[in-house]
């Protein structure tokens, strides 16, 4: 029942991630729909800081969230040190954590600058666009962002599920 059970809950997250997917290539075509018109109604260097602010939003974005599951996982893992755990891995995990750490508040540090970004980039785009048009732009920004934490969630639900799957074949004779 329980391997029933899983398998179920494997195939609606496959479903599930077969939808984002879909969203994120509506969103990338969006996305390159206005880049034209962008690239149309603003100054060269106007134009590249918007497709920089664009890449490095995906990359910090993925970055911070990737950064942010690790850390988990190396959270977990010290929960689970109890007095059998040798002080080689306890001071291995200990050190994982403060290096994640760090890497997570520089991560968080760049999404600052990202953020200070997207007001520079929005305050050009205001100059050149009707106010439907900076709408669309701001709501592709955050359409964007929302897909990029909802396809790495359902992977790790993903991951999490199908290892879950695996241990409990392997368990069964």
């Amino acid at each position: 029942e329980l391997i029933s059970s899983l398998r179920s809950k494997l195939q609606t997250l496959w479903e599930e991630r077969e939808l984002i997917l879909s969203e994120a290539r509506e969103c990338a075509e969006r996305g390159e729909e206005l880049e034209a018109m962008v690239q149309d109604v603003c100054k060269p260097n106007e134009f590249e800081r918007y497709m920089m602010f664009i890449g490095d939003l995906e990359k910090v974005v993925s970055l911070l969230l990737c950064l942010s599951s690790r850390l988990a996982r190396v959270q977990n893992a010290m929960r689970r040190i109890d007095g059998n755990t040798d002080a080689e891995e306890k001071q291995s995990l200990n050190e994982r954590h403060k290096l994640l750490s760090r890497q997570r508040e520089d991560a968080k540090d760049l999404k600052e600058n990202l953020d200070r970004r997207e007001r520079v980039v929005s305050g050009i785009l205001a100059k050149y666009l009707t106010d439907q048009q900076l709408e669309d732009y701001r709501r592709f920004v955050q359409v964007k962002t929302s897909l990029l934490i909802e396809q790495k969630d359902l992977e790790e639900q993903i991951k999490f599920f199908e290892e879950q799957l695996e241990t409990l074949e392997k368990s069964i004779p």
